[in-house]
């Protein structure tokens, strides 16, 4: 036992006099973190708003001020033709515009009612989308609250109204994009930096030669191996307690869920990521060949399959059950539903289970292969 702590000790030792290892495992986490909370984001900010009205009405002047002091858009002025409006699109001075046609207010107390034509550049698709729905929503509200209370109070006819959907956004009222990167990448960060460190620095020791000078130590080969883990697993409890103080101190991100559901199957995951670094160390011979299998082969996975950037269920189902077998994809899922949903782990027992299978078949296969190795 006094030789495996030493052991422990040792790789702990290693890990400190190794600036670059440290820049990597601190520096990383914490560039990648705020860089996706707030360098990356998909919400909508500084969109520039035109105007096109047939008259010079004092209710749609008022709605333009609205918009203008919303945080999202920018009110650029008024437009006297559609030729004008596009060739400002064209030019990128205006994403989107609100067309208004004659007698706005008076249709809009008539049966008919009356429509307002919103239209955006589309080049982004989503960003689109994004612009057009917070648009009508804002419109949808000044008209039905502003104008509505107005015309109740000077005793005028109310507009004949038509239905309105009641939309609510649940768990992300806000929209904010950091509420979805935040658990993909915790998933991402862990995955490299366990996988990865750990592998080469089992190849490290076999590249030096010092692997057989440890394999004739009074300790067992696997006892080795898991006391060169620990230091890493510790390591990597540490970068996931700044993960966390980042996320909910910096990005302003709640856990609305239980806090040690959401840490238990963290521990879970990077155990897993552990393993198949492990797994790695036992393929490969060189660090490079390490660091390419953890860097750009398990990196594309987790990003592109794991429901961190696009939705599962929008692939082909050939894509869709290969996603089956990312294990970022279940830790993902399981951090959503605890952090940002708040659900009870009841609700979470499908992920918990799946990630602990992995992890038992993953360290299963390593320490196979490992004993192979051996003989």
């Amino acid at each position: 036992m006094r030789e495996f702590f030493a052991f422990v000790r040792k790789e702990f030792l290693h890990i400190f006099r190794d600036k670059r290892t440290l820049l990597v495992l601190i520096g990383l986490p914490t560039a990648l973190i705020v860089l996706f909370g707030f360098a990356i984001s998909t919400e909508i900010r500084n969109v520039n708003v035109g105007l096109l009205s047939a008259d010079d009405d004092v209710y749609v002047t008022r709605l333009m001020e609205k918009i203008d002091r919303s945080e999202y858009f920018t009110y650029v002025g008024a437009f006297r033709s559609e030729a004008g409006l596009d060739e400002a699109m064209r030019r990128g001075q205006v994403d989107a515009a609100l067309i208004f046609g004659k007698d706005f207010m008076s249709s809009l107390y008539s049966p008919e009612g009356a429509d307002v034509a919103v239209v955006v550049d589309a080049v982004n698709p989503n960003n689109a989308s994004m612009e057009v729905m917070y648009l009508s929503g804002m419109i949808s509200d000044y008209f039905k609250d502003d104008i509505v209370s107005m015309a109740s109070y000077r005793q005028q006819m109310p507009a004949t109204g038509r239905l309105t959907p009641n939309l609510r956004m649940l768990y992300n009222p806000q929209l904010k994009s950091s509420y979805n990167f935040v658990p993909g990448i915790m998933g991402l960060i862990l995955m490299l930096i366990c996988a990865l460190m750990t592998s080469v620095s089992i190849v490290r020791e076999k590249e030096t030669g010092s692997m057989e000078v440890l394999l004739v130590s009074p300790v067992r080969p696997i006892n080795i191996v898991i006391a060169k883990m620990i230091p890493y697993f510790v390591v990597a409890c540490v970068v996931l307690v700044n993960i966390l103080l980042l996320t909910i101190f910096v990005l302003k991100v709640p856990v609305a869920g239980s806090f040690f559901w959401m840490i238990l199957v963290s521990v879970i995951y990077i155990i897993l990521s552990l393993g198949i670094g492990m797994l790695v160390s036992t393929l490969v011979r060189t660090q490079i060949i390490a660091t390419l299998i953890c860097g750009m082969i398990f990196l594309v996975p987790v990003m592109m399959f794991s429901g961190m950037l696009y939705p599962i269920e929008s692939m082909p189902e050939p894509l869709q059950w290969f996603a089956q077998i990312i294990p970022a994809k279940w830790f993902i899922e399981a951090i959503r539903k605890i952090m940002i949903e708040g659900t009870p782990v009841r609700y979470v027992t499908k992920e918990i289970l799946i990630l602990t299978a992995m992890a038992v078949v993953v360290f299963t296969a390593a320490v196979a292969k490992f004993n192979d190795k051996l003989d």
